[in-house]
């Protein structure tokens, strides 16, 4: 069985990883435009890695206003419960500075992952780098 663990930082120290990523699974395999994708909050955020052995396969990051976005997981590393990993370590680390609720803006497709977490889609739905999403939420007890 593969080790799986997440590791957090500062963009100083994830960002290589996390470009990456990011770099295949949204401007690759979904077409995101470059200006959208790199934003220029990344210095802001507090970046995780989801590693499988020694091996970087997923990211997502939290914004110090209790966003999290740029969830992305490789292709390869898809499907085997390594998301559901990845987001129970960057709600830990949300609740641990203080966030009482998290909001995210979802793919569609990926409602019923972020439900399965808590998350609840509120709003209509909108379009973000022309892909379909809607805004989640969820309140920690």
């Amino acid at each position: 069985m593969s080790e799986r663990h997440v590791t957090s930082g500062d963009w100083e120290t994830q960002g290589s990883a996390c470009s990456a990523i990011r770099k295949v699974v949204f401007i690759e395999e979904q077409n995101v435009p470059k200006a959208e994708e790199w934003d220029g909050r990344d210095p802001q955020c507090l970046h995780f890695l989801l590693h499988v052995d020694d091996r970087a396969v997923g990211t997502a990051r939290l914004l110090p206003d209790g966003h999290i976005g740029r969830v992305a997981i490789l292709e390869e590393a898809r499907g085997q419960g390594l998301g559901l990993h990845l987001m129970e370590a960057t709600l830990v680390a949300a609740r641990e500075a203080g966030h009482h609720a998290v909001h995210l803006d979802a793919q569609t497709y990926a409602i019923p992952f972020y439900e399965r977490l808590g998350f609840t889609a509120h709003g209509n739905e909108f379009l973000d780098a022309n892909i379909p999403h809607y805004h989640m939420s969820l309140h920690f007890q």
